[in-house]
């Protein structure tokens, strides 16, 4: 009995294991969850929606509703939005959540608090494969 209970666990685990394994190596796709999403972003008490195209555009939208067209990033752990000219980043180390707001300090030092009812699912990419 004993060796059937022992026989079992080790399968279970000869099973399990490599397909948790595979999962522990997916790594998350910065900006995936926000592309062609809105957020609520506000820096010094103004705030503003800025919609994330997938193709890498923006839309920011003043509290008076004009619209001023720019283009985001995310790479290298940071979160970057062009416009006017101007550049800004902030840390991105891991997903927004629909709901939640985030507080983050720009490269501006300017405090900024992102809020995004809604989020896509983040992509996973395979880790890569050390040798």
């Amino acid at each position: 009995m004993i060796k059937r209970i022992i026989k079992i666990a080790l399968f279970g685990t000869a099973v399990i294991g490599p397909a948790a394994a595979g999962i522990a190596q997916m790594a998350w796709v910065p900006g995936s969850e926000i592309a062609g999403q809105t957020m609520q972003v506000q820096t010094n008490g103004v705030v503003n929606g800025i919609y994330f195209a997938p193709d890498g555009t923006a839309t920011i939208t003043t509290p008076s509703g004009t619209t001023v067209p720019g283009t985001w990033s995310a790479a290298n752990n940071q979160l970057c939005l062009s416009a006017n000219g101007g550049q800004e980043c902030w840390p991105y180390a891991r997903p927004f959540m629909a709901g939640q707001q985030t507080a983050l300090t720009s490269n501006c030092q300017q405090l900024t608090t992102f809020l995004t009812q809604s989020v896509n699912q983040p992509m996973q990419r395979p880790a890569g494969e050390r040798g």
